[in-house]
């Protein structure tokens, strides 16, 4: 298994950078695409890395927000077959709240789901992908809570309602050392993700968590208590950047050690 940070906020010479998440993965014999950062440019770093977007076999939307979805148009010009899987529900309706609490749009671009509505998989409950490829959708109560505190909403035809990340999913790789989670922005966190994922596969270790966690507005204290939680629930290793903030990180790998590490455009995991 082939792992290639394709964007990220970060970036190392010779590689582009945005606020976004891109995921490259090869596994048995197929590609898989897990969202597009913001602008495309993704594409460009593919480019620089010898990666042919066109042989890409899968594609998939970890949730809603525009710093993951809006680069898929560029996908959709170097790939013309790649269905992309999203999670039955989602709508192009999600919003920030400001710090002099007004709302501001965070969605997927206006008019993209209906002008690609023939690419689009909508998929329901924990979805088989591909054999040892799973999607699974949040399961565990109360994540309106989160959605509240951290200031999202989705507007409705019945009016706002906080963000309980409906729209979210897990893309989870079955390998011989265990699974491999990816959850690009952990909105529901990342303990909640871990749990609903191994109560899915009882027994079966995790090798690996990747995506960011959300905890660049998070408090020393929170992201003391996020470590202690990771730390209890054995995760091989976590992979992480985008969402999850610089001094979130800093705290993060002062008390996991070795358990975490940062990465970067270009990145590239064996596992």
């Amino acid at each position: 298994m082939k792992i290639t940070v394709l964007i990220d906020n970060l970036a190392p010479a010779g590689m582009l950078c945005e606020w976004g998440l891109s995921f490259l993965i090869e596994y048995n014999g197929k590609c898989y695409l897990l969202d597009a950062g913001t602008t495309g440019d993704f594409t460009k770093n593919a480019d620089a890395l010898g990666i042919d977007l066109s042989e890409v076999d899968y594609a998939v939307l970890s949730h809603a927000h525009y710093d993951h979805s809006d680069g898929m148009e560029a996908f959709f010009e170097r790939n013309t077959r790649a269905k992309l899987y999203v999670r039955y529900g989602t709508e192009e309706n999600c919003y920030g709240l400001n710090n002099e609490g007004e709302t501001y749009y965070i969605g997927i671009k206006k008019g993209f789901l209906n002008r690609y509505r023939s690419r689009l998989e909508y998929v329901q409950g924990d979805f088989k992908l591909n054999d040892g490829v799973c999607l699974i959708p949040h399961k565990t109560p109360g994540l309106d809570a989160i959605g509240r505190k951290v200031g999202m909403k989705i507007r409705t035809a019945d009016g706002w309602q906080t963000d309980s990340f409906a729209h979210e999913q897990s893309l989870v790789f079955r390998t011989e050392q265990g699974l491999v989670i990816f959850n690009s922005c952990s909105h529901g966190g990342p303990p909640n993700v871990l749990q609903e994922v191994m109560s899915t596969f009882p027994g079966e270790p995790v090798a690996a968590y990747l995506g960011g966690l959300h905890q660049y507005r998070s408090t020393e204290q929170e992201v003391q208590s996020l470590a202690a939680l990771l730390m209890e629930q054995k995760v091989g290793h976590i992979y992480t950047g985008h969402c999850t903030g610089d001094e979130a990180f800093r705290i993060l790998k002062k008390e996991l050690g070795d358990k975490i590490s940062q990465f970067s455009s270009g990145f590239q995991i064996l596992l």
